[in-house]
């Protein structure tokens, strides 16, 4: 993973001429990007190069919104898993401008979501982590996407078990999300750094 580091370190040191850089982290589920996002974030600080990281999950709407809506799961988990629209105009165009914007952020625990204020340098890197980041609605507002590539049945292992023993959820849910991502979006393809793990 090192040598991957560094790569997409250069990159960015390199490309990044504007002064706020949206740089993607896309990825299937459990493909690496945290880890390799948290990595990443403390090269950057030990170049003391300013940078912010988001979490696309931190963003997910109520689970009325994306449960039992009498879709498809796989749709429900691809399609209203977050407000498309809503993280467009609150979120990514705002990171591009604003000094200061409210966010919302969703709070599992009471399936509510709660305000933060963002405060955001004049100049910095901001890191966008998460899956489905490739997406139509999307893609347009980032710089430069690395798209972790990782096998299911390697991905499907670093689950808890507790987890892994709802196999009906991947199947119905997750993974039909994840191929239809990839049969549409073709993120491979479309990103601008793919990295195997």
């Amino acid at each position: 993973m090192e040598d991957h580091l560094q790569h997409l370190l250069q990159v960015v040191k390199e490309k990044k001429q504007a002064k706020r850089y949206i740089l993607a982290i896309d990825g299937l589920s459990r493909a690496g990007k945290t880890t390799l996002t948290e990595r990443f974030c403390q090269m950057l600080k030990d170049e003391d190069i300013s940078h912010t990281t988001f979490h696309i999950d931190d963003h997910i709407v109520e689970k009325k919104k994306r449960y039992n809506t009498g879709r498809d799961e796989w749709f429900e988990y691809y399609f209203l898993q977050w407000n498309l629209h809503e993280i467009r105009s609150n979120f990514f165009e705002k990171l591009l401008l604003s000094k200061n914007f409210s966010l919302l952020f969703y709070d599992g625990i009471s399936d509510t979501h709660k305000e933060k204020m963002i405060h955001l340098p004049e100049e910095c890197i901001i890191i966008v982590e998460g899956v489905f980041l490739q997406r139509q609605e999307w893609r347009g507002y980032m710089d430069f996407v690395v798209f972790l590539d990782c096998p299911k049945e390697i991905r499907f292992k670093r689950e808890n078990e507790q987890t892994q023993r709802d196999l009906e959820k991947f199947r119905n849910r997750y993974w039909k999300a994840e191929d239809f991502y990839l049969k549409a979006v073709s993120p491979r393809q479309k990103a601008d750094l793919v990295l195997q793990l």
